[in-house]
């Protein structure tokens, strides 16, 4: 059976083995996981939402997960790695903790029973921390799915998770061409982002998303933490910004450029800030070695953003699910 963070082989299905992860050992081993899923669930290798991550991506991403070991498990079968799943959790703007699982399992493992008990361990895992935590009225399971992933997709509504919300993720195929800006009005200008900026940038992204559910609570020193501000534009009237375009290039993938956020305050909307602010970062991009751009959008975006970039040239690529269940602790 498999109980809370204690890893055993489930008695049901002889021949397989569940342990923790062992770390460094074990990522060139789950990164194959990744790659062996592709071609099933459809995945797009550059993506900006969740792609083939390479063995050293997997294990930056272990770094800066709460104690892994614990936190992970990794599915064996005959000597070999054919699944893992994870845990990782965060607060939401409006107190909701998150405890968000995901797990992976190679094609020809599915539809036995093994996905549905990497689920139980997962879920055992979240009560158990939840337990730790202290957070049995605040927290409940959350789970990821792509639209085209479709055995984790069956397996999450067969056991009681509901979707919540959608992302979609858009590409702009070619960057060698991009359309004219609308000139803007008097007294505005688009720009450079400098350090003294960075607050205001920061409260601007932050205070755009006031209203919206779901959202992960992002500090300061979160935005300081990943902060490249090369690509990065904001758009001004007279001192006071109104809007900024946090663009990058991928470090993973120097000819994919990605636009992180894009946001306008409310009383500086409908004034051509949005659309100048995308293609100066746009054109930032593309000085700086990107070919195409992604980004990505909540399918209840309020503000009509997948006309703005659509019009740019902007084509769907995917969608991600995510879905939610309530704790019985």
């Amino acid at each position: 059976m498999i109980s809370g963070s204690g890893v055993a082989s489930p008695e049901h299905l002889p021949g397989y083995v569940f342990r923790p992860c062992r770390g460094h050992e074990d990522h060139d081993a789950m990164a194959a996981v990744r790659r062996g899923c592709a071609d099933r669930d459809r995945i797009d290798a550059r993506s900006v939402v969740e792609g083939l991550p390479t063995a050293a991506e997997i294990a930056e991403s272990c770094a800066a997960s709460d104690d892994p070991s614990e936190n992970q498990i990794l599915v064996e079968h005959a000597g070999g790695v054919v699944g893992y799943a994870t845990i990782r959790w965060w607060q939401e703007r409006d107190g909701t903790w998150l405890y968000l699982h995901r797990g992976y399992l190679l094609p020809n493992h599915r539809n036995q029973g093994i996905g549905s008990a990497m689920l139980s361990w997962a879920e055992g895992r979240i009560r158990q921390l939840v337990r730790q935590h202290g957070r049995a009225q605040t927290a409940v399971f959350g789970a990821n799915a792509m639209a085209s992933e479709q055995d984790a997709t069956a397996l999450l509504l067969a056991t009681g998770y509901r979707r919540v919300f959608s992302l979609v993720e858009l590409e702009l195929a070619e960057l060698r061409k991009l359309p004219d800006s609308t000139p803007l009005p008097a007294g505005m200008r688009v720009g450079a982002v400098d350090p003294g900026s960075y607050r205001a940038a920061w409260k601007t992204v932050v205070d755009s998303y006031a209203d919206a559910a779901f959202t992960q609570r992002w500090t300061f020193e979160s935005f300081l933490a990943t902060a490249d501000p090369t690509c990065w534009r904001a758009a001004w009237d007279g001192e006071h910004m109104g809007g900024v375009a946090l663009c990058s290039i991928r470090r993973q993938d120097p000819a994919v450029g990605e636009v992180e956020e894009l946001s306008v305050r409310a009383e500086s909307r409908r004034l051509g800030l949005g659309r100048a602010l995308l293609l100066d970062g746009l054109r930032c991009l593309r000085e700086h070695g990107a070919e195409t751009a992604r980004l990505y959008t909540g399918t209840a975006n309020p503000h009509r953003s997948y006309d703005l970039y659509e019009s740019v040239g902007f084509r769907r690529q995917n969608e991600y699910v995510r879905y939610r269940k309530r704790i019985g602790v």
